[in-house]
Parts: C-alpha cells; structure tokens; sequence
C-alpha cells in the first residue's frame, strides 16, 4: 500500500480510538492493528500528527457524503434543500463519532491550528456547494463558501453537546442559519439588481449566524 492508501484506509478508523486515546499516535497505533498495517509505515502517512489525521477523518466524511447522496438524487431537491440534506449527511456520518469531533475541535482551536482548521472548513463548505451543483466563479462563489464554512461550524458546535432526540435542537439550530443564508442570498440578488454591489461585511454576517441576535 502507499501512504496515501494507508491515510485512505486508517481515516474512518481513527475517531474510534481518537474518543478514547485522542488524536495521537496511540490512534494510528490501534487503528492500524485493526487494518493489519504495520504501525511504523501506519505513522508515516501522517507526519504531521494530529491535523493529519483529523484531516484524513474529514475527508473521508466529504467522500462518504457524495457517496450518499449522489448527483441524481440531490437534482431532484431545490438549493435549500440540497444544503440542508448535505449538512445532515454529514452529521449522520460524524455522529457515532462525537467524543472525537469534540477532542478535534479542541485541537483545531489551537491557535497554531487556526489557519490550517479554517482551510478544513472550507474544503467542506467547497465540496458541499459543488455537490449541490453550484457552478459560481465570481465573488459569489467566495461568498457562499465562507458563509456555510460559518453555518456548518457553528452547527457542529451545537451537534457535539445535542442530547435530544434525533439532534432536533442541532436540525433546527441548522435550519435557521441556512434560512438566514437563503435571506442573505435574496437581499444580495436585489442589492445587484440596483447596483448595490457587495457591501456587507462577511465577517459581521458569519458572527450573526454563529451568534444570532435575540
């Protein structure tokens, strides 16, 4: 096997020993004993410790996500719709795997993480706006990125400590930010319709949806 088919196979593996050892090499250790990898070449294929590996579980969420909910099956759903049934995918996927999303989340909120978490929450904000069929190449296509990069963080905050039944505090925490998105998403269609152009500080708007005021 290469490294990369290594990291391929050891990455959906890795949150359950993550729970209980965190995200170190005791997880790849383990992880790699229930792959019947060597646990030296198991440590190469990811150098940079923790990151990688989270890295690698993200992923594999993003590629198991696409395999649920393929092309043809999300066509059929309009754009609300198709957001919200990615974003619940992904929770369905995580969700057995809580305890390390949890220890993750700690890691990434290392200020040495920051960069590298926020390049994380973007690759899962890019794959699931591709995913909805999203072909947007001007500062639309930033945009709508970095505003779900904010929803789904902000959602997996809530998702992590969600003791009711089914995370219907954490569907309906979601639910209100994309409509907040979709909200945002018609008022910048009108602003362009008068030649408003892009005034609205994305930055203030992602503190809204993180912390919405009462």
């Amino acid at each position: 096997m290469t490294l990369d088919e290594v990291r391929a196979a050891l990455a959906p593996i890795l949150p359950r020993h993550a729970a209980f050892d965190g995200w170190r090499g005791e997880a790849v250790a383990m992880a790699a004993e229930q792959c019947g990898i060597d646990a030296d070449i198991a440590a190469l294929a990811f150098p940079g410790g923790a990151m990688d590996m989270i890295d690698a579980w993200f992923a594999s969420v993003d590629s198991r996500m696409l395999d649920a909910l393929p092309p043809e099956k999300l066509a059929a759903l309009p754009i609300r719709q198709r957001i919200t049934a990615l974003v619940e995918t992904r929770l369905t996927l995580l969700a057995r795997d809580r305890e390390a999303l949890r220890r993750a989340q700690a890691v990434m909120a290392m200020p040495r993480n920051a960069a590298r978490a926020a390049r994380l929450g973007w690759r899962a904000a890019d794959v699931m706006w591709r995913a909805a069929g999203d072909a947007a190449t001007d500062l639309n296509h930033y945009s709508k990125r970095l505003t779900l990069a904010g929803v789904y963080a902000a959602t997996l905050l809530v998702f992590v400590d969600d003791e009711s039944d089914h995370w219907a505090e954490t569907r309906a925490f979601l639910a209100r930010r994309i409509e907040g998105v979709m909200r945002f998403e018609r008022a910048k269609a009108r602003w362009k319709g008068v030649g408003g152009g892009e005034r609205l500080s994305f930055a203030r708007f992602i503190g809204r949806l993180r912390y919405p005021a009462i």
